[in-house]
């Protein structure tokens, strides 16, 4: 019995064992279509890929019969293209990156943990951000200022001290105790022990913020007369741009 035309677009389960399928196997990754082999998609046992194509099936496929991933096809290509010919990929890396920790492919994992973009980001800058006390939860503090202060606004700022070490931290704490503002409204970081300076951890909030899709810019906040200590020294404003 065929299957109604009305349950097409959602595809259907596939029914019995992958070892009884012709070892060419036709995909649809999020959109875009592959053909390959069974033998291919199966190279790494270990490997959640692999256990999609292996005993009883785990995915569905389209209205075309095609097995379906639900994942951006965009990097398929580069995944598959290391699968058929250890390849390792030299663009998009931050998002092959991801699709193999997705799939679990673990060789090409380690080789792109060691290309300079993956170990710069995951050896130097996130350990360096994980000496820097409450550094995301700061990161989520900055937007939610910045949000409740965008209202009938086309920006607004959000005023941020940072310190390096502790003696810089107790300087910070009174040249904020003179500030005439709100301190609640003030996004401490630090202090740190790494060798990374403030101009660092200035250009990793400003960076952490964009990857969240916001526009920002950051400037030394310059305070009123009769402020005991140099602003600039700790206080840095940054700018959302919101149209």
């Amino acid at each position: 019995m065929s299957i109604s035309s009305e349950h097409k677009p959602l595809g259907k389960q596939v029914t019995g064992s992958l070892h009884t399928l012709s070892p060419i196997v036709e995909l649809n990754v999020g959109g875009e279509m592959y053909t390959t082999t069974l033998s291919i998609l199966k190279k790494h046992p270990g490997s959640k890929l692999a256990e999609m194509f292996t005993g009883q099936p785990k995915l569905r496929t389209d209205s075309e019969g095609r097995f379906f991933i639900d994942r951006p096809g965009t990097y398929f290509k580069y995944i598959l293209e290391y699968l058929r010919s250890n390849q390792v990929p030299t663009q998009c890396i931050q998002d092959v990156y991801k699709e193999a920790l997705f799939y679990d492919i673990e060789p090409l994992i380690k080789q792109l943990e060691d290309s300079p973009q993956i170990f710069g980001e995951l050896v130097a800058r996130k350990q360096f951000l994980a000496r820097v006390p409450n550094y995301s939860e700061n990161i989520e503090l900055m937007i939610r200022i910045a949000r409740a202060e965008a209202v009938a606004s086309r920006r607004s700022s959000v005023i941020v001290c940072v310190v390096r070490t502790e003696e810089d931290a107790t300087r910070c704490q009174d040249a904020l105790n003179s500030l005439d503002m709100d301190k609640k409204s003030v996004v401490k970081f630090g202090p740190w022990k790494a060798a990374p300076s403030i101009s660092d951890l200035l250009d990793c909030i400003q960076m952490d913020v964009e990857a969240k899709g916001y526009k920002i810019s950051f400037q030394p906040h310059v305070a009123e007369k009769g402020f005991r200590f140099k602003s600039h020294d700790f206080f840095y404003k940054f700018l959302f741009t919101w149209w």
